[in-house]
């Protein structure tokens, strides 16, 4: 087997920043300028969760060996689970390969500290069979951990480069809810079904906890070369409890406006937040309770003024994408999100926060025709 490292980073798709380090490559799904002005451990950490990441090459290889150093984080006392990657061969999907072998950064749920458990890389074989000519191969990362490529080898003699596009570029932007750590495999998040589905080329920036109108990352948006463009807003604000109305207004209009200056005529959909029972009609910040669901704090009527719940963040951006639309920006569009995953899908909600896998599906089969049908909004 020879090293084809250079060549694969040729061929990483859904990533905007590859940062070679001593340890491997990151491949950074926020932008650095971000990372650089929150300087945040968990901003970093979810930026390096390669969620809807893939390796995008034709090749004649027989298999393909790929080398990383992976790392979960978990509350202390929990199992650890592995790494799943997932195989596209000529767009057929195969079996799911695991690797177990990653560092655990155990979270301790009263102070939160954090301990660390190290791990040497793992090595990941993806077998693709007798090859008599170069194929489409696709390798999609972890949606889960965070990830460093530290080599990537194929048999002597295999010729790699990169593959086409799988479609036009859709880039969204959201929260966990559409990192979707909870998905059994990378391909089963549902921005990821969407884009396999609707033959569109993905570039995921939802960043678990991180989606708070951050300038940085409108500006991120604007830059792109996107054919349509979604936006899943509103719970990260909530559960950090990060603004009240009088500062989620304007700076949802300057997000959206400083998208609008690269982006004039794209197609661009707002996603409102899917339910949350515990905070429907009650304000944030969240926290996570004894038995492992989301839940909120009472707090003093006197401070509640101007407070943020789920239903008053649904009510806002449906009114001011509705002005928008009225003041000419008839490519603005709103989707419901509680169309896509409502109170009557509670079942697959299982910390009342996210939902699981079947939750996922359902939700990426929900808006497929709402963005992506014969109407679609992002068509």
């Amino acid at each position: 087997m020879r090293s084809v490292l250079d060549l694969a980073l040729d061929c990483v798709t859904g990533a905007l920043v590859k940062s070679a380090e001593a340890t491997g490559v990151t491949l950074h799904r926020a932008p650095a300028a971000g990372r650089t002005q929150l300087d945040s451990q968990a901003y970093e950490f979810n930026s390096s969760v390669p969620s809807g990441v893939r390796l995008e090459m034709l090749t004649d290889a027989t298999e393909i060996e790929l080398d990383a150093r992976l790392a979960q984080v978990l509350l202390q006392g929990a199992s650890p689970t592995g790494s799943v990657f997932d195989l596209v061969v000529e767009g057929e999907l195969r079996d799911p390969v695991v690797a177990t072998e990653q560092t655990l950064i155990l979270v301790e749920p009263a102070t939160f500290a954090l301990h660390r458990k190290p791990a040497d890389p793992a090595t990941v074989r993806f077998h693709l069979g007798p090859a008599p000519q170069e194929r489409r191969v696709e390798i999609w990362l972890p949606a889960a951990r965070s990830f460093q490529l530290v080599d990537v080898r194929v048999p002597e003699g295999a010729s790699v480069r990169p593959a086409p596009a799988s479609g036009p570029l859709w880039v969204h932007h959201g929260s966990s809810i559409s990192q979707c750590a909870e998905a059994d495999r990378p391909t089963g998040t549902w921005p990821a079904i969407v884009a396999r589905t609707a033959g569109r080329s993905l570039l995921n920036l939802a960043l678990g906890g991180e989606c708070h109108l951050d300038p940085f990352m409108a500006r991120t948006i604007r830059d792109l070369p996107a054919e349509g463009i979604s936006l899943e807003l509103g719970i990260n604000v909530l559960i950090g409890d990060t603004m009240r109305e009088r500062v989620f207004v304007p700076a949802l209009h300057g997000f959206l406006d400083t998208i609008r200056d690269g982006h004039p005529d794209t197609a661009i959909v707002v996603i409102t937040p899917i339910t949350c029972p515990a905070a429907e009609t009650r304000p944030g910040p969240t926290l996570v309770c004894d038995d492992g669901t989301v839940c909120t704090v009472d707090r003093p009527a006197e401070l509640a003024n101007g407070a943020l719940t789920l239903t008053r963040i649904r009510e806002l951006l449906n009114q001011h994408v509705e002005q928008r639309r009225k003041d000419g920006d008839d490519r603005l569009h709103l989707i419901d999100g509680t169309a896509l995953f409502g109170p009557e899908d509670v079942a697959n909600l299982p910390d009342g926060l996210h939902p699981n896998a079947a939750g996922y599906a359902d939700m990426a089969e929900r808006f497929l025709p709402l963005a992506f049908g014969d109407t679609g909004v992002l068509r």
